[in-house]
């Protein structure tokens, strides 16, 4: 169906955004099956266990799975051993580096980078990466740029042979078909997939997305306590969870990280999980500037079909 399809061996040019423990493993299984590319994030995850997770994860589906990397203090380790088990290794918030490259092609996967700029797509191309994603300001969670989507696409793709994904505020049928008549080898999508059945979202950030209206984001450095931050403190998140954090007094609540349970600091960029307790509406609700896009909590593969319906 495309370039992208071809080369990483799914039906469809959709690939399911990481959005940290929101992407649960059986989110990524649910778009895998449903035709996309189902992406877990490794943030965290040692070597041992990410195999063991994602040897289940592929016994549980033969379609597209990737995992995702960020920061600069990813595991060789980790990337070796996820190269071996899926298709595709994503990485974002870091430099493209040649060695993570050199690192997931040596264990038999392709590699995608995800950057907000047209300078950091070219270093991503000359690093030798397979696939670049270009995301927009538009995008949820921590954004790597400065500008919208669309012209950052286009110049983009004058100047890269490599299959592009577009990324940032896509939530529409209309928006998907139209950023691939414009040239996009594929589509990423996250925000859309948060108030899904298979999400690992918390019940309150479900239903704050599914209330939220247009406009209802802002680009803010209110959740800084973050790996990611300590370079650029920039994540869009729903207004709503700017206002609470910062009337709240002391921590958020807690949270389940490793089979323990720990504190979520006041201003962490942990967006809560299904295990998060406490002031769950001052924690970090990532969202794109489609979130007005997503009306009622469905079943992942029901959100790719509608996001593709002629496929």
């Amino acid at each position: 169906m495309s370039a992208y399809t071809d080369l990483v061996g799914c039906r469809l040019p959709i690939q399911q955004a990481p959005m940290g423990t929101v992407s649960s493993p059986e989110l990524a299984i649910a778009v895998a099956q449903a035709g996309g590319v189902g992406t877990i994030t490794a943030l965290g995850v040692p070597a041992v266990q990410l195999d063991s997770m994602l040897a289940k994860m592929a016994s549980c589906t033969t379609g597209t799975l990737s995992v995702n990397f960020l920061t600069a203090g990813w595991d060789r380790d980790a990337v070796a051993a996820a190269a071996g088990r899926v298709r595709l290794i994503d990485f974002f918030w870091v430099d493209p580096d040649p060695l993570a490259v050199e690192i997931a092609h040596r264990g038999g996967a392709l590699v995608c980078w995800q950057v907000g700029s047209v300078g950091e797509a070219l270093a991503a191309v000359d690093a030798g990466c397979d696939v670049v994603a270009v995301q927009g300001t538009e995008a949820g969670g921590h954004v790597r740029g400065d500008r919208p989507l669309m012209p950052l696409l286009e110049e983009v793709l004058n100047v890269v042979s490599v299959p592009v994904l577009a990324a940032g505020g896509i939530g529409d049928a209309e928006s998907v078909v139209g950023l691939l008549q414009a040239g996009a080898a594929g589509i990423r999508v996250g925000t859309r997939f948060i108030a899904t059945v298979e999400s690992g979202a918390h019940p309150v950030y479900k239903q704050a997305v599914l209330d939220a209206a247009a406009n209802a984001t802002d680009i803010s450095d209110a959740f800084a306590v973050c790996p990611l931050c300590a370079t650029s403190p920039r994540a869009r998140v729903l207004r709503s969870c700017i206002e609470a954090v910062h009337a709240l007094a002391g921590d958020a609540g807690q949270t389940m990280l490793a089979g323990q349970r720990v504190p979520v600091p006041k201003g962490s960029g942990m967006p809560p999980g299904a295990s998060a307790t406490g002031n769950i509406e001052a924690m970090a609700m990532y969202a794109s500037r489609s979130v007005e896009s997503v009306r009622s909590i469905q079943p992942a593969a029901d959100v790719v079909t509608e996001l593709l319906p002629s496929s």
